[in-house]
């Protein structure tokens, strides 16, 4: 199936874009891909953890210069500006067992809002987190988009965590940890098990994606409740780091690229920057070691890249508080270009 999204033809030459001179050694030329109409949208949202600061995610990531490296690559990049979130400090928090889920469901749902109407001109969303708590809104919107075209989505969650918890099984109640339970419809309908709804059911349905076009990568801290709550879902494939090393990138990403692809108009990519491991990436909200190497996310984000069925793409748990010299941010942007099409040669 040809790629769902709309693509522009690369100009003969393009002197409307100039790569600055601090990013000239990371380009060269490099984009081969058809470009895009990419809209940057930042979601500063925190109230999903315990940990303060990925608020200034998008800040931090947008300072390290993430729209002139894309538009060095060719790509065509507007900033859409932020979702307004809440501040914890005005909120009652509810619930202990999903903190602040209501105000979370209503940021979700301006994001998965502002996701349709990108989709709707041709844009490719690009979106910047904050806490993980902000893809029910990403995803919602990307689900939303191909449904009324009768099409589904895959979804490609890289993260060192599943974030398949619902209130009922969260040991924490924070509810970064609950967005892919409430896209798989986990937490959904009605009774004892319906505690994820508002965030469940935005645009009035769920399940928002199939578990069969679901994929886990990089996984290797899992709670466990969420075992079941996978099965439970019919989470089609879950790579762990182990099948990292022992298989090797290309093949798991290769595989997951299939899962997510088949029979859908394309995926999304959920990035988590827990995903790496933590001395490539020290400024992430819930860092776990033994993650994804420098050289293994390059490779994952190029293999993305080379099959050209991305719907859409976000970046989330970027926190500069505990980050080193916006280290995280920068390599954010690194892995982004390299999911857009840059390439070493």
């Amino acid at each position: 199936m040809a790629n769902a999204v709309n693509l522009v033809e690369i100009p003969a030459t393009r002197s409307s874009v100039q790569t600055p001179p601090q990013y000239q050694h990371f380009h060269g030329g490099t984009q081969s891909l058809p470009t895009r109409k990419i809209r940057v949208l930042g979601v500063p949202l925190d109230l999903g953890a315990s940990r303060r600061g990925v608020d200034m995610g998008p800040s931090a990531v947008r300072v390290a210069g993430l729209e002139a490296r894309l538009e060095a690559l060719g790509h065509q990049v507007t900033d859409g500006g932020n979702i307004r979130v809440e501040i914890a400090e005005t909120q009652n928090a509810g619930s202990a067992n999903a903190r602040f889920l209501n105000e979370i469901a209503d940021t979700c749902t301006r994001t998965a809002e502002a996701v349709v109407k990108c989709l709707e001109e041709g844009m490719t969303p690009m979106v910047l987190g904050g806490d993980h708590s902000l893809a029910a809104g990403t995803i919602s919107g990307v689900s939303h988009f191909y449904r009324r075209q009768n099409q589904k989505i895959g979804v490609i969650w890289i993260d060192a965590h599943s974030d398949i918890n619902t209130p009922e099984t969260s040991p924490s109640g924070n509810v970064h940890g609950m967005p892919l339970a409430a896209l798989l419809g986990l937490g959904a309908g009605s009774g004892p098990d319906s505690g994820l709804n508002p965030l469940s059911q935005i645009f009035g349905y769920a399940p928002k994606i199939a578990g069969e076009n679901t994929v886990l990568v990089g996984v290797r801290d899992i709670d466990a409740a969420e075992r079941e709550n996978i099965r439970r879902a019919g989470v089609a494939q879950v790579y762990t780091m182990r099948d990292i090393d022992e298989r090797g990138m290309r093949t798991v990403m290769e595989e997951a690229l299939r899962v997510a692809g088949r029979g859908t108009a394309g995926y999304h990519v959920s990035l988590d920057m827990d995903w790496i491991d933590p001395e490539d990436a020290p400024g992430v909200g819930t860092p776990v070691r033994g993650g994804a190497t420098y050289r293994e996310a390059h490779l994952a984000m190029e293999i993305l890249a080379d099959h050209g069925r991305l719907l859409s793409f976000e970046i989330v748990e970027v926190n500069p508080v505990i980050d080193d010299r916006n280290r995280t941010a920068d390599l954010a942007v690194e892995l982004a270009c390299s999911a857009f099409g840059k390439k070493i040669l």
